[in-house]
């Protein structure tokens, strides 16, 4: 346990922070679910409009320092290739 003021303080704000990026994640992961359930199927239209909703998502995320900036690019270029390759077929 924290034994000086700020150190309880602190423990408050990350204890509120780590419940705050918790939902965020959780919307990410969910996002993501979606994206990928609808590269399954054939309408592009969809897949785009998704993969942009997920994108601006994963870039919030990262902006937010919820995520790494280098992890948000990774999981957008793996996004991408993946758009990529359903539209090819």
């Amino acid at each position: 346990m924290a034994n000086h003021k700020d150190a309880v303080k602190r423990a408050a704000q990350a204890e509120r922070l780590r419940v705050r990026n918790r939902g965020y994640r959780t919307e990410m992961r969910n996002q993501l679910k979606k994206l990928r359930g609808l590269l399954l199927g054939s309408d592009q239209k969809a897949v785009q409009a998704e993969f942009r909703q997920a994108v601006s998502l994963i870039q919030k995320l990262a902006a937010k320092g919820v995520i790494h900036r280098n992890q948000a690019a990774r999981r957008v270029a793996r996004l991408a290739a993946a758009v990529r390759k359903t539209a090819a077929k």
